[in-house]
């Protein structure tokens, strides 16, 4: 019930600014002269930079996480024969002209929010609230660093009403992230929170994550041979805008800091991190019946539940999600990647996006069969009572396979029929659909963007060592091992595969044409038929090596720029466009 607790009272305070919104400068009521100025400004113009999160969670599809799920080597596209977005992506393919644009737009508000927020704390000076300024700083570059990753060179705009400028350098973007990742690092309490709100220790893990993928991906240069090149010799220091130069060793600090100081820890199952484990389903499905199992989220009363120890920054949804206000209340990530076709129990019905690759099962079984993290993060439908390939008819690219992380979950009634989504039972009343069970508005289960284990990995990968990694090892039941790059690679994706972070950390480490290739000739069914996931007029890493992973930027956006703003290589001509199957 946190999570409903929390947010809902963000979307109160949201809901305060409908005559001042922070999107525009041309205020009706305020401008930024005298808003936001109060504590009580403050706190609303705060919540308003969250709510950017579920704004764009309304239109999952054009999002960065998506794109990074199904365009990465561990899932394909999938979906029905007329969701060519999902195939689109899935093959770094287009399937129009401004296919991911409400992200582009929607990302774009919660930094000029962001900015405008800042700019009033920095007219308090040294009076300005260290917290406030801190989770400001973290959310800003959490959004410049979800487009920069997915569009590359990105307009960088720091001032709120500010024109837009020349398309600035990858090492501008990057540079201003990381200055504000260390400035929200260095400034905020070291007290880990526990409402909902990024803490000092949220920060200096997202430091960790931007450096890597930074200091790998371009550690050859910014153009597309650079970029394409499998040549990995990662940058060691990196000159940020205020002209401080951010060393490994800075980087390291912060990450040992989190390690040791901030509280944050692993949960002791690694199950009890998703919610197919809750409550109301963990004694009705066969894989956790009898275990003691609790899920982390099993709260009761909107209180912080003393278990979730590992999960550092989420977005959190509510029961307010409704056609009439914004779906962006809702976990559309859990409808988007649902079974396709009729629910599967415990995993609920939806669109069947991201099918698990099936190199993925295979490489992971080869590389540790004893691995229990495995069951844990992937069902093999075919040992569920009542599962047939074909996903209704029209499914594409079905492996089988599907993710437990982002799945929707079902769970049993007193009398033994479904609930379709647990949280009906879980959280009983007050729903704004009314009490209507509504597998498209009623997942509110976190969406997990970051979490310890996280931390520990790349503590081993900045320091070269084990210590890290092993922890996480030994909390799979896995032994030590030696640090090796490899080692590091392949615990990441396993104890990471679908949180998100697999695209980056493939191209950083100038791996990603050669892992993308593995899925080309792997089993797959298509509209229920034995088939290959074979396409005969282009590569993966053909697509790869023409756009070094980036999306094309939407075309509404580039004409608006007037010339300003240059679409990506390898989106130019009508190879680009996605055919369906």
């Amino acid at each position: 019930m946190k999570a409903i607790k929390y947010f809902l009272g963000a979307a109160l305070m949201i809901g305060g600014l409908s005559s001042c919104t922070l999107d525009a400068v041309n205020y009706k009521e305020k401008d930024q002269s005298n808003f936001p100025v109060t504590e009580g400004d403050q706190a609303q113009a705060l919540a308003a930079i969250y709510q950017n999160l579920n704004v764009v969670n309304a239109n999952p599809q054009c999002s960065y996480f998506y794109y990074a799920t199904l365009a990465c080597d561990d899932a394909y596209g999938g979906g029905g024969e007329n969701d060519i977005l999902m195939q689109a992506e899935d093959l770094m393919l287009n399937s129009t002209a401004n296919m991911t644009e409400q992200f582009w737009i929607d990302r774009y508000i919660g930094i000029n929010r962001a900015n405008t927020l800042l700019d009033a704390l920095e007219k308090q000076g040294e009076s300005a609230d260290p917290q406030t300024k801190g989770e400001a700083l973290f959310l800003r570059a959490y959004y410049y660093y979800e487009l920069a990753s997915m569009y590359g060179n990105v307009p960088l705009v720091t001032k709120a009403g500010s024109p837009v400028p020349e398309q600035s350098k990858a090492s501008e973007v990057w540079g201003q992230i990381l200055q504000d990742l260390y400035e929200a690092a260095t400034i905020m309490p070291a007290t880990r929170r526990t409402d909902g709100h990024v803490d000092k220790y949220c920060a200096e893990g997202m430091l960790g994550r931007a450096w890597l993928y930074y200091t790998g991906m371009y550690c050859n240069g910014e153009d597309l041979a650079s970029l394409t090149s499998t040549n990995y010799q990662p940058l060691t220091s990196v000159t940020l805008p205020n002209e401080k130069v951010l060393t490994k060793e800075d980087v390291i600090k912060c990450i040992d800091d989190c390690v040791n100081n901030s509280g944050y820890s692993l949960v002791k199952d690694f199950r009890t991190l998703w919610a197919y484990t809750n409550r109301c389903t963990v004694e009705d499905y066969a894989y956790t019946k009898g275990q003691n199992l609790v899920w982390v989220e099993n709260d009761e009363d909107g209180t912080a539940n003393a278990a979730q120890t590992e999960r550092m920054f989420a977005i959190k949804f509510n029961k307010q999600a409704s056609w009439n206000t914004t779906i962006g209340y809702a976990n559309g990530y859990a409808l988007h990647f649902g079974v396709r076709g009729t629910a599967v129990f415990p995993f609920g019905a939806g669109w069947g996006a991201g099918p698990v690759a099936t190199n993925l099962v295979d490489d992971w079984t080869n590389a540790e069969p004893t691995d229990m993290r495995r069951n844990a993060t992937i069902q093999d439908m075919q040992n569920l009572e009542g599962f047939a390939f074909g996903g209704g008819g029209d499914f594409m690219q079905e492996t089988g396979y599907y993710d437990k992380k982002l799945s929707p979950i079902e769970a049993k009634k007193e009398d033994g029929t479904i609930s379709v989504c647990f949280e009906n039972l879980m959280y009983p009343g007050g729903w704004d659909t009314a009490g209507e069970e509504n597998l498209q508005l009623n997942n509110i289960h976190d969406m997990v963007l970051m979490r310890f284990a996280e931390v520990l990995l790349m503590q081993s990968e900045l320091k070269g060592d084990a210590d890290g990694m092993n922890k996480v090892r030994a909390r799979a039941g896995l032994p030590a091992v030696s640090y090796s790059l490899e080692a590091i690679q392949n615990e990441r994706r396993w104890e990471l595969a679908f949180e998100g972070v697999r695209w980056n950390d493939i191209r950083r480490w100038h791996i990603a044409a050669k892992a993308l290739d593995k899925q080309t000739g792997t089993k797959i069914y298509n509209r229920g038929i034995a088939t290959t996931n074979t396409r005969a007029s282009y590569s993966y890493s053909e697509r790869y090596n023409a756009t070094a992973g980036f999306a094309k930027i939407p075309e509404t956006q580039v004409l608006l720029m007037e010339g300003k703003l240059a679409q990506n290589p390898g989106w130019d001509d009508a190879t680009s466009t996605y055919a369906k199957w």
